[in-house]
Order: C-alpha cells, then structure tokens, then sequence
C-alpha cells in the first residue's frame, strides 16, 4: 500500500510521520494532503481553549474517556508552546493523556505553536484532515491556552468549547470582547471552587448582552460545571455539546452551510497567503534583496508602506515558480 492508502486504513506510524512532515514543511506533505482531501469531512471537531491552569487537558483527558466508552474513536491534537531548546512542544499532552496511549482507538499528537499566535500552528488544518481521512470520529484540538486572541479554532471547530474556572470576576469583562464571543458551549471548570455561581451569573450576563449571536446564528450558548479531576459534569458536557451538534446538523441546515462557506474560505485565504509570504520571501532572501530593503529602512531611505507596495506590484510576477 502506498502512503495515502495506508492512512486511509488507519495506519499509525503513517499517520504520524505525515503529521511531523506537515509540521515541517515538507513538499511532498502537500501532495498528500490534495489525495486525502476528498476522504476527509466526515469527523466532528470540537476547539478547546481558556487560560492556562483552568484544566484543559484534564478536560480533554476525561472527554476521550467519555467518547471511547461510547465506542466512537477519537484524535487529539494538543498545541503547545515551542521548547526554545528542542523547537518541539514545550509540554507534550502525550505525558499528561498517557493512559489512552495504549488505546488503538485513540491517537494523540503534541504540536508546537513555533511562535505563530492565535492559538494553533500553521499546520493544525492540515493535521485535522489527516485524523479525519484516517477515520477518527472526534478530533480533539486544545489550543496553546496563552490569551484571550486564540480565535483561531473558531476556524476548524464545528464546536468551540471556552473554560473557565470560578473566581476571574473582571477577568471575564477584560475578555469579553475576544474568546468569549466565539464559544459555543462554555465550561466553569474546578466547579468546587468558591465563586462558581458569581461567575456562572457573569457568564450568563454577557451571553444574554450579546445581541448579535441571532444574527449570527441562533444558537445560544450552555454553561457546565465541571471537576474534571473528579469526573464530575463531563456526562452532561458531552450531552451539551451533542446538543450543538444537532443544532448545527440537522436543524439549522442555513447556519451549517454558512459554517461550511466560512472554513472553506478562511482555509484558502490563509493557503494563499502563506504561500505568497513565501514564495516572496524566498525569492526576497535568496537574490539579497531583503537585506538592502531593511537597510533602506534604517538609514530612512524609504517606508515600510511604500516598499511594502513596491515588493507586491514588482516581484509577484518575477519571483513566481513555473509550474512543473
């Protein structure tokens, strides 16, 4: 069997070294990636982010536990922080998830943010895609958990899960304008901690403030209480988020294919984007040109603006790679 038909069959090794690949960049990832493209849309992917320290991977761990006692397979994807030592993840949820290693149903992969914000890596999507073709029915995606402009996920989940833990009072007022408006289904987290109720109130204020969520679909977002290290809440979690997604399935067809016109879109803007960044910088890097523009900044020569135009009107045509 050659590559795409071993992870078409589930192939383990495979899967992850095409998932390093992507993660590295490689060409040949790319063209694996065009093949499995039309085995992938069928897995249901949940986003899970907060700040750090209100439980996600614990969260995560009990959610995997939950699914494979349902019988569904499940993929996690967990991104973290770049080590400045190995350029890998600085935690790796592998550890902390390491009783479902064993599980053939259950495959985890640690990815490092390699300093790109919004709370994935660059080649998250691409890593979806291959959990998907490869036939998982949940994938996973906690994000990097460092601030309130992990959006991201809101891109590649169906479902975007917000945790919180009791007692962040204004907290939640500071980011109410970032994460808060694109959760679809929120969890207070360490529920036995004092403060729950203050910051379930708080919580429900601000859903009930946000006039816009009509407009933007219908749906209106649940609260749950959870201790996760306990176990305690994640049944009704599970329902919760089962709730959103026949919501988002069957009885709002409008709003899923606005869904699916939104990824589709944000996918290929954020393709053709990298790509032209890219190609220009290659070519910008390997003729020395950048060296000469960045030195005609310092010394007050030019503008950023003004070779920022110069770059895009000349060199997209001269740098551009014939097709082979």
């Amino acid at each position: 069997m050659n590559r795409v038909q071993k992870i078409l069959a589930g192939d383990l090794r495979t899967v992850a070294r095409l998932i390093r690949d992507i993660d590295d960049g490689l060409t040949e990832a790319r063209g694996l990636l065009k093949e499995l493209y039309p085995h992938t849309g069928k897995a249901y992917v949940i986003g899970i982010t907060g700040s750090p320290g209100v439980g996600k991977s614990t969260l995560v761990d009990r959610m995997i536990q939950y699914l494979r006692a349902q019988g569904k397979t499940v993929g996690v994807l967990a991104v973290d922080p770049t080590s400045p030592f190995s350029g890998g993840a600085i935690l790796g949820d592998r550890i902390r998830m390491q009783r479902h290693s064993t599980d053939e149903g259950v495959f985890i992969r640690s990815m490092a943010t390699r300093g790109h914000f919004g709370g994935l890596t660059p080649s998250t999507r691409g890593a979806i895609a291959v959990l998907d073709a490869m036939g998982k029915d949940y994938i996973l995606v906690e994000t990097v958990g460092v601030g309130q402009d992990e959006i991201e996920i809101v891109r590649s989940a169906h479902t975007t899960l917000i945790i919180l833990i009791p007692g962040m009072g204004d907290d939640i007022q500071a980011i109410k304008a970032g994460i808060l408006e694109v959760g679809d289904v929120f969890v207070i987290n360490k529920a036995e901690r004092e403060g729950v109720q203050k910051t379930r109130q708080e919580l429900m204020m601000m859903i009930e403030m946000d006039k816009d969520r009509k407009t933007k679909g219908g749906w209106k977002p649940s609260i749950f209480l959870t201790e996760a290290v306990k176990n305690e809440g994640i049944e009704d979690l599970m329902k919760g988020i089962e709730e959103h997604r026949a919501f988002l399935l069957k009885k709002d067809p409008a709003h899923l294919e606005k869904f699916q016109y939104d990824r589709a879109r944000m996918e290929l803007f954020d393709l053709v984007k990298q790509d032209v960044i890219q190609v220009i910088m290659e070519h910008l890097t390997r003729t020395g040109q950048w060296e000469v523009f960045i030195q005609d900044l310092i010394h007050k020569k030019t503008d950023p603006y003004s070779l920022s135009e110069e770059i895009i009107a000349r060199y997209l045509n001269e740098c551009r790679v014939p097709a082979s």
